[in-house]
């Protein structure tokens, strides 16, 4: 009960944080919007989705979403590594706190500060013509998709934010994330691509995760796409957390 209570806190602390920090509240919301403007409005018109009923609005919104969430959940590399450098885990470990509900707090505060940014990028992509046929089932594994991908991101960029010595080696990490989209199914068709990036597109986690996001939305074929999904997602949290507490308590021994 005492962890809980001190992982509530954590999880407040960092989203007051965060709050007071405006410009890059509106960094994060705005970029992915942005790209999602610029490809739907200036690239769109010359790109084909591979089905004539498909408006490429409906095809780039799954990994606009992810883009919204991801890129938030890069940056809690920087922000941890910034208290690793800046002497605020010194000031925890003279609390009578576990050691884990650190990095903890950081993942659950970016799940559900990420989570709005998604939502405010969905508001955007419907009133520029997103017209999904997903059911209330459809909707909530999508959420769930989305949680998880945040989640598995977050947990990431912790450990990344753990392993660097300085803030500005953790926000390249941010930079793979917002980038790495373009190299899957969820910008342009993977078989538009050459034979190199589209195999890399066929097997990297991000495609199967934006098929499945797709499927659900638009009422499409699934196939194997929801599993690979939630294996690539519950492989990365589930190596990765225990991971990331070890690793903490490793920094913070001395």
């Amino acid at each position: 009960m005492s962890a809980a209570a001190d992982l509530r806190r954590l999880v407040v602390r960092d989203l007051r944080r965060e709050m007071r920090v405006l410009d890059g509240l509106i960094v994060n919301t705005a970029l992915p919007v942005i790209i999602m403007l610029l490809f739907v409005f200036v690239f769109g018109g010359a790109i084909t989705t591979g089905s004539s009923r498909l408006d490429y609005i409906d095809f780039v919104v799954p990994a606009v979403l992810l883009m919204s969430g991801g890129y938030g959940a890069a940056l809690t590399a920087v922000t941890i590594s910034d208290e690793m450098t800046g002497g605020m885990i010194d000031r925890f470990r003279t609390l009578p706190i576990s050691g884990w509900v650190v990095p903890a707090g950081h993942v659950v505060a970016s799940v559900l500060r990420n989570l709005v940014s998604c939502a405010i990028s969905l508001a955007v992509a419907l009133m520029l013509g997103f017209r999904p046929d997903a059911t209330l089932s459809d909707w909530l594994m999508v959420l769930a998709l989305v949680a998880g991908y945040v989640l598995a991101l977050s947990t990431l960029a912790v450990l990344w934010g753990l392993l660097v010595k300085s803030s500005q080696a953790a926000g390249a990490f941010s930079f793979v994330v917002l980038f790495l989209p373009y190299l899957s199914d969820g910008i342009v068709p993977a078989e538009t691509m050459p034979a190199v990036l589209r195999e890399f597109s066929a097997n990297q986690p991000l495609t199967p995760i934006i098929d499945t996001m797709r499927a659900l939305l638009l009422d499409q074929p699934m196939g194997s796409a929801g599993v690979v999904a939630t294996a690539w997602l519950a492989g990365v949290v589930v190596a990765g957390l225990p991971i990331a507490a070890l690793l903490f308590r490793r920094r913070t021994a001395a």
